[in-house]
C-alpha cells in the first residue's frame, strides 16, 4: 500500500478513536456535575465547562500549528494524544467543579490531535487525491461522534461516569501510540521563520483567499452550533413527547452524521475532479436551503428526512474548506493555517449555542433555522466571490506571462 494511503487509514482510525473518546464524555458533563455533588447553579457551571475548552482552544490552536510547522505534525499529534489521555484520567478523579473547569481549560489549551492529523494528511497526500483524503478523514470524526455517546452511555450505565472518563483516556492513548508507531511523515516542510501567533495572524491577513476561508469556517460552525441547544426543544414541539425527546434528538443528530459517512467520500472525489470551490458552494447553498426547509416540516418523520438530505449535502463543506486551506497556503505555513482554521471553528462553536439560545428565547425556535439558513447562503456568496477573485488573479497572472 502507498504510504499516503497507509497514513490516511491509520490517522482515520486515530481520529475516529479521538472523536469517539471526546463524544463519550462531553454530552454527559452536566450529569457528571451532579455526580460530583454540584447542586446550585448547575446551568451556569455546565455552560462554563462547555465553553471554556472552546475559548482556550481558539487561543492555543495557532501556537500548536506553528509548532507543527517547526517540528513536524506527527510529534504534535502524539503530544496531543498523550495530553488528552492524562486530562481524561485526571477528570475521572475530580471532586469539585473548579477542578473540572481547570482540566477543561487545559484540554482546550493543549489538545490538537485532529487538526494535526488533517495537516499531516494535507502535506503528505498527492495533489490529485487531496479531496478524497479530506473527505475520508471527515468521516472518521463523524463516525466517532455517532459511536461515542452510545459507548459512553453504556459504560456510564454499567459502571459510572468516572469509568467513562478513564476509558476515554485509555482509548485516546491507543490512538497516540498508533500514530507514534506506524504513521510516517515523509514530507516535513519546516518553517524557516520565527513562529508567533501575531506573525501567523499577519500572514493570514495578507492572504485574502485564506482569510475568506476563515470567515466561512467561523460562520459555518456557528450555524451548526446555534441549532444544538434548541433542537431537543423543537423535537418536543413537533413530536409532542418530553419523555422521548433525548432519544429522538440523538437519532435526529445521528442522521446528519450517518449521511456524512455515506456521502462525504463521493463529494471528495468530485472535488478532485471539479475543484474544491464548486463543491463548497454546492454544500453551502444546500445547507442554507436545508435549514430553511426544516421550518416547513411540522412532523417528526418529515423533519428527520429533511435533516438526512441536508446532511448528505452539507458533509461536503468541511472537507472542501480543508482542501482550500491546502490550496491557498504554502506548505511551510500549513500547520499554522490549520491552527487558525481550528481557532475560527472553535469561536463559532463557542458563540453559536449562546446566540441560538438567545434568538430562540427572544423570538422563536423557527427563527434560529431562518438565521442559520441565511448565514449559510451568505457564506455561499462569499465562496462565489472568493472563487471569482481567484479566477481573475489566475487569468491576470497567465496574461502577464504571455
Amino acid at each position: 500500500m502507498e504510504m499516503w494511503k497507509r497514513n490516511l487509514w491509520l490517522l482515520w482510525v486515530g481520529c475516529f478513536i479521538t472523536s469517539a473518546s471526546f463524544s463519550m464524555v462531553i454530552p454527559f458533563l452536566p450529569l457528571f456535575l451532579l455526580h460530583i455533588g454540584v447542586q446550585d447553579h448547575i446551568e451556569m457551571w455546565s455552560g462554563l465547562i462547555f465553553s471554556s475548552a472552546f475559548l482556550a482552544g481558539a487561543i492555543a490552536s495557532p501556537f500548536w500549528g506553528a509548532m507543527g510547522d517547526k517540528y513536524g505534525r506527527k510529534p504534535m499529534i502524539v503530544r496531543a494524544g498523550i495530553v488528552l489521555c492524562v486530562i481524561y484520567l485526571l477528570t475521572s478523579l475530580v471532586t469539585n467543579p473548579y477542578e473540572l473547569l481547570g482540566l477543561r481549560i487545559l484540554q482546550g489549551l493543549l489538545s490538537g490531535f485532529i487538526p494535526g492529523a488533517i495537516a499531516l494528511i494535507g502535506t503528505n497526500t498527492p495533489e490529485d487525491k487531496v479531496g478524497y483524503a479530506m473527505a475520508t478523514i471527515s468521516t472518521s470524526t463523524a463516525t466517532g461522534g455517532i459511536i461515542g455517546p452510545l459507548l459512553g452511555g453504556v459504560i456510564a450505565n454499567l459502571f459510572d461516569s468516572r469509568v467513562a472518563f478513564a476509558s476515554a483516556g485509555v482509548l485516546v492513548l491507543m490512538s497516540a501510540l498508533l500514530v507514534l508507531l506506524w504513521v510516517k511523515e515523509e514530507k516535513v516542510v519546516r518553517s524557516k521563520e520565527r513562529s508567533s501567533i501575531t506573525g501567523s495572524m499577519r500572514m493570514a491577513v495578507q492572504n485574502r483567499p485564506f482569510l475568506t476561508l476563515l470567515g466561512i469556517t467561523l460562520i459555518t460552525q456557528f450555524s451548526i452550533m446555534t441549532i444544538e441547544p434548541v433542537l431537543p426543544l423543537y423535537i418536543v414541539q413537533i413530536g409532542g413527547s418530553v419523555k422521548n425527546a433525548s432519544l429522538m434528538a440523538g437519532i435526529v443528530f445521528s442522521l446528519v452524521g450517518i449521511a456524512g459517512i455515506l456521502f462525504a467520500s463521493r463529494w471528495g472525489k468530485l472535488a478532485d475532479k471539479v475543484g474544491f470551490h464548486k463543491v463548497l458552494i454546492i454544500g453551502l447553498i444546500a445547507g442554507g436551503l436545508g435549514n430553511l426547509a426544516q421550518v416547513l416540516f411540522h412532523g417528526i418523520w418529515g423533519f428527520s428526512i429533511i435533516r438526512f438530505v441536508y446532511g448528505a449535502f452539507f458533509c461536503a463543506v468541511f472537507p472542501a474548506l480543508n482542501g482550500l486551506v491546502i490550496r491557498t497556503t504554502p506548505a511551510d505555513f500549513r500547520g499554522r493555517a490549520f491552527g487558525l482554521n481550528q481557532t475560527a471553528s472553535m469561536l463559532g462553536g463557542m458563540l453559536g449555542p449562546l446566540v441560538g439560545g438567545y434568538i430562540s428565547g427572544i423570538f422563536s425556535i423557527h427563527s434560529v433555522f431562518w438565521v442559520t439558513g441565511l448565514l449559510l447562503l451568505c457564506s455561499a456568496g462569499a465562496a462565489v466571490w472568493s472563487q471569482n477573485k481567484s479566477t481573475a488573479a489566475h487569468s491576470q497572472g497567465a496574461s502577464g506571462n504571455l
